[in-house]
């Protein structure tokens, strides 16, 4: 059995339990004994106001180096203020994540969306126009239909 660190622990060992979940590796059993660890998920709890470690962090700990450099790179996109603000970047990550079929960041970032205030609503309308870019790309992609000079940035200037 995997170290089970989620929420609703009895559910997913269930579907792990049933082979809907097969990892590749295994999470360390005591991640933060490793110090750069620890200041990781220390920097992680500090940013987010939140104890709670999801399991990417838990998973991706077996290497030091892979954890701080993904989370500096996370932390400085998605919780740094910037021109976008944090439910607009939420909403990106999540349909590159539809797009990429990784069931892991749509399921985090979709519950990240509506953490900052994401209304049904606005997540049906979100899902619509994921499903229609990607009908229409591949539509586009199928027939190779040229792009329009008006759209070629460097016809602009």
């Amino acid at each position: 059995m995997l170290l089970d660190i989620t929420p609703n622990g009895k559910f997913m060992f269930s579907l792990q339990k049933k082979g809907y979940f097969m990892s590749t590796i295994s999470p360390l059993q005591n991640p933060e004994d490793e110090p750069r660890v620890k200041a990781v998920f220390d920097d992680i709890r500090a940013t987010r106001g939140s104890n709670f470690i999801n399991n990417l962090w838990h998973y991706i700990a077996y290497d030091p180096n892979l954890l701080e450099t993904t989370w500096h790179d996370v932390k400085n996109i998605m919780a740094k203020p910037s021109s976008l603000d944090p439910l607009t970047k939420e909403l990106i990550y999540t349909a590159v994540s539809i797009a990429n079929s990784c069931e892991y960041c749509i399921h985090a970032h979709t519950a990240a969306a509506r953490d900052k205030g994401m209304s049904e609503i606005q997540y049906t309308e979100f899902l619509s126009i994921v499903s229609l870019a990607c009908r229409t790309n591949h539509l586009l992609n199928g027939i190779k239909v040229p792009v329009d000079r008006e759209f070629d940035y460097e016809n602009k200037k």
